[in-house]
């Protein structure tokens, strides 16, 4: 008598392979995450390769032309922004990146404390009590800042890598589905895959459209409350914020911080603009987002506030991306699933009920 039955042994290597294929998921998450992210990025740029090229005269059966001429449009756009509608603020930036460091350094020694009694008016137990949390906090602080740079690399590593890799999902992402498809078994089987891509599709483009919402949301905001407070080059700021809102976490605060520190560098009233952002935060993330993320994937409110949040918690600045996503997906797949398994009882019942008409039915669909 053997000790392992073929079912156990088929159980075993099933076990086997599965954490085989979380390990591998867990050591190239980060290639893994790129990919996503060019996913991601491929869609947000297909409707304009789609515009371009069902508007051209020429060449309306290659996606390569017009994938370039979408990229040249979107770059050609950023630097004719840049340069037309504020040039001044090239200036200021390289003014507030000089000045960050030297701020960042303050802030972890506490001198910062000295700075702001002289200017606000404190009086010296205040002072002193300021420097001494940020003296208790040093640790934390500077950690914080590392973090920072470190994400701050990683992202500008990943804004060349990403529209990179996207070019060949816009080129080839069909025909790779396809290909992949074609190696299953059985025809039901590529059949069930093509409806299930097909589905993931349409979630994608419906996700994309969000966050796309979101960030004309947040443009219309900051440039309201930018141009009612007086702040300069407020129409390149506030296309800033609404690209930035693509980027969950440091998106926002990347914004917030460079249109708090303009502000402050051309004395506008920053300390407004940093409650206005505080608030328009606040209804970001748990009012519009859910409401706008629910509506365009079928999620509840509640249950999107509750997926980023679990996200954040376990995957970071990342888990709270593609938390949202990532719950899509699998909701995708369960009801397709679920419909295709219904599918099978259904046919099973009326087989079992009428043998021959059951057979021919099913061959013949």
């Amino acid at each position: 008598m053997s000790v392992f039955d073929r079912r156990t042994a088929k159980i075993l290597v099933t076990v086997l392979a599965f954490a085989l294929a979380i390990t591998v998921i867990y050591v190239a998450r980060a290639v893994i995450v790129i990919f996503l992210f060019s996913i991601l990025f491929a869609y947000l740029i297909d409707p304009v390769v789609r515009s371009l090229q069902h508007h051209s005269l020429f060449f309306k059966d290659l996606r390569g032309p017009h994938i370039t001429e979408a990229y040249l449009v979107c770059i050609i756009s950023v630097a004719v922004l840049g340069h037309a509608v504020a040039p001044a603020f090239h200036n200021n930036f390289g003014r507030l990146s000089q000045e960050i460091p030297a701020l960042a350094e303050k802030v972890s020694t506490g001198d910062i404390a000295n700075d702001l009694k002289i200017d606000r008016g404190w009086t010296d137990a205040q002072g002193a009590w300021l420097r001494a949390f940020l003296l208790r906090h040093r640790s934390y602080i500077e950690a914080c800042v590392t973090r920072v740079e470190q994400s701050a690399s990683t992202a500008i590593a990943g804004m060349f890598v990403i529209p990179i890799l996207s070019i060949f999902f816009l080129s080839d992402g069909e025909n790779l589905a396809n290909r992949a498809i074609v190696l299953l078994p059985t025809e039901r089987s590529g059949a069930f895959a093509r409806a299930l891509a097909y589905e993931l599709h349409l979630m994608l483009q419906r996700y994309i459209r969000a966050k796309v919402t979101l960030g004309g949301l947040s443009l219309i905001y900051c440039l309201g409350t930018m141009l009612l407070l007086g702040f300069p080059n407020a129409l390149l700021l506030s296309v800033l914020a609404g690209m930035l809102e693509f980027i969950p976490v440091a998106g926002w605060m990347i914004a917030a911080a460079t249109i708090v520190g303009a502000g402050a560098l051309s004395h506008a009233h920053w300390i407004w603009m940093l409650g206005l952002l505080c608030l328009w935060r606040i209804l970001m993330d748990y009012g519009i987002s859910p409401r706008v993320m629910g509506h365009e994937l079928e999620i509840h409110p509640l249950l999107a506030i509750f997926t980023v949040m679990v996200g954040g918690a376990t995957g970071g600045i990342i888990g709270i991306y593609l938390s949202v996503p990532v719950v899509a997906v699998l909701r995708v797949v369960y009801r397709r699933v679920a419909s295709q398994s219904s599918q099978v009882n259904e046919f099973g019942d009326l087989e079992h009920e009428c043998p021959g008409k059951a057979t021919i039915d099913t061959a013949t669909l």
